[in-house]
């Protein structure tokens, strides 16, 4: 049995991982805020990948509630062999001299803070089982590479996910745990619904951009996942091929 806990499930790119790998034959726990959208997740895997799901309703960024689910998690399966850290938002997109610490706050507690508890969560548990390791894919973004106008928590906290994934790969040596960061451009999610309508882009312009099947996104850390602890994809790149990035600003 291999067990994976995809966190941001309950929509979007979450949801299309939960669905890849549960076709690939990984046992899945969700982990989301909001448990009815982690109820539609699940029923999707039921009823296209014939898999039943653990659902964990938690806020990433509450160190209680992720203590919390892992513990369920550990007392259900007993061990856990890849976590996708995905969870993530977005502050409004204005000038930095119009964003409140607040809204500051609750994209770092979410997009770093919650990446952080889950790994130090999945670290504790995969260091004891045995057999021992497992597996960390943290999303990134593009925007770990190159910001867009007015994105400075969401750009800060995303370059911050590059920091975290590499001292997590360093540090998980020793214990046999893998650590790997997939960046995202344009998958056609809620998220992503305003690059149909157009967005700014960085000469001020307001651009239509082009979007990828979210299902790509999920065969992407799919394959990810799949390797032998002994093989690791450090860094991948899943962006919709026409996108502005390459050249981006």
């Amino acid at each position: 049995m291999r067990v994976a806990l995809v966190t941001g499930a309950g929509s979007g790119i979450g949801r299309a991982v939960a669905l890849e790998l549960a076709r690939q034959g990984w046992t899945l726990a969700l982990l989301g805020r909001r448990e009815a959208a982690l109820r539609e997740t699940a029923a999707q895997l039921l009823a296209e990948a014939a898999r039943d799901a653990l659902l964990l309703p938690a806020d990433v960024a509450d160190e209680v509630q992720v203590g919390a689910a892992f513990a369920q998690l550990r007392e259900r399966f007993g061990r856990l062999d890849l976590l996708f850290n995905n969870a993530g938002i977005a502050a409004p997109p204005v000038p930095i001299d119009q964003l409140t610490p607040d809204q500051w706050r609750a994209v770092v507690d979410v997009n770093l803070t919650g990446s952080f508890l889950c790994a130090r969560a999945a670290f504790a548990l995969m260091k004891a089982q045995s057999p021992r390791g497992g597996r960390i894919i943290n999303n990134g973004s593009i925007s770990a590479h190159a910001p867009r106008p007015n994105s400075a928590p969401y750009t800060a906290t995303k370059h911050a996910i590059t920091g975290l994934t590499k001292a997590l790969s360093l540090d998980g040596r020793e214990f046999d745990i893998a650590c790997g960061q997939i960046d995202i451009g344009n998958a056609a999610t809620e998220m992503a619904a305003p690059m149909q309508a157009g967005v700014r882009q960085a000469n001020g312009q307001i651009a239509v951009e082009p979007t990828m099947d979210v299902a790509d996104v999920g065969r992407a850390v799919a394959h990810m996942a799949a390797l032998p602890l002994s093989a690791n994809v450090q860094f991948m790149t899943v962006m919709a091929t026409a996108m502005p990035f390459i050249g981006r600003g």
